[in-house]
């Protein structure tokens, strides 16, 4: 699968590395064959005030990439090429899977990409997107948001969050998270948690982790708001207030996406049926498995396990 990485002058260079270190980086016996990673620009040596930089490949290869990724713009306002706006089109068009990092979604709502399409930004430029562009549906408040053709993410952190998102996509939970451990990342944070959460004393960020923990090793489990609290010594109300202000979210909507991460890895790495999986992984029934796997993930337990361990099925 090729990745073709929009570079417009002046663009972040950290933003430029975002797609290059999840896809470029080779991972021999993880994802294999690699992906075929091209610097897209209009000029070969695309300039970054003190920084200059060689692309081999034009908005040409952009358009013909399987994967097209903008990043952050130079600046949330830039004009955005016609070149760029013709590439993007015609990718997508072609059946190109595209997506903008932070305020690389200006740039797919100039070609129209995201006309009627769930989209996200920095949460500083939500407004100005909005605003410029009204037949897109703007969230300030989530990591990422889109289709399976077209999305975007926050800032420069959600940026990996959707790039490992797409890894995961392509590849399986599994890989996806093997991905994350080796980029010393969290394995999983899902798009519709929060991307501005209050800054907390240091005394009170450090309680959610080995909660968090010991949840995940007891997954299997039925936990409550109760149960958490305990591991945690505090009580309900804290430990609830813990988990939204740190993660934006509530703990129960954390445990049921942290069960479908659980049935998706099981169900690429094991034999075991869907109902052996909805009960390792917490769920009451098969049936609520599925309705939940279908909801975060977009698909059934049965056509997963298809597209990742299809050897499973026979």
């Amino acid at each position: 699968m090729t990745v073709g990485v929009a570079v417009l002058p002046g663009m972040p260079l950290f933003e430029i590395a975002v797609p290059c270190e999840v896809f470029a980086t080779p991972r021999p016996g993880l994802i294999e064959p690699p992906y075929e990673v091209r610097l897209c620009a209009e000029q070969t040596t695309p300039e970054f005030g003190t920084f200059s930089l060689t692309v081999r490949d034009d908005f040409h290869d952009l358009e013909r990439s399987d994967t097209i990724i903008v990043p952050a713009l130079p600046s949330w306002d830039s004009v955005v090429p016609e070149s760029l706006v013709r590439a993007l089109q015609g990718g997508r068009k072609r059946g190109a899977r595209v997506v903008g990092l932070c305020t690389g979604a200006f740039a797919l709502a100039a070609a129209g990409l995201l006309d009627g399409v769930p989209s996200t930004t920095h949460w500083m430029y939500a407004a100005e997107l909005a605003q410029q562009y009204p037949l897109v549906p703007v969230d300030r408040d989530v990591l990422y948001a889109g289709t399976d053709h077209v999305m975007t993410s926050a800032g420069t952190a959600s940026g990996l969050d959707l790039c490992l998102e797409l890894v995961r996509r392509d590849h399986g939970a599994a890989v996806a998270n093997d991905v994350a451990r080796r980029m010393v990342l969290a394995p999983h944070r899902a798009g519709g948690q929060a991307q501005f959460v209050a800054v907390l004393p240091a005394d009170d960020t450090s309680r959610l982790a080995p909660v968090l923990n010991w949840a995940l090793e007891h997954l299997d489990q039925s936990i409550s708001l109760d149960d958490l609290a305990q591991a945690a010594h505090v009580s309900v109300r804290t430990v609830g207030r813990q988990f939204r202000d740190q993660l934006g979210t509530t703990a129960s909507r954390w445990l049921t996406e942290q069960r479908v991460r659980r049935a998706q890895e099981l169900l690429e790495t094991t034999s075991f049926t869907v109902a052996q999986v909805a009960a390792m992984s917490g769920f009451e029934s098969a049936s609520t498995l599925r309705s939940n796997f279908s909801r975060i993930v977009g698909t059934s337990p049965r056509d997963y396990r298809r597209a990742f361990n299809p050897d499973a099925l026979t």
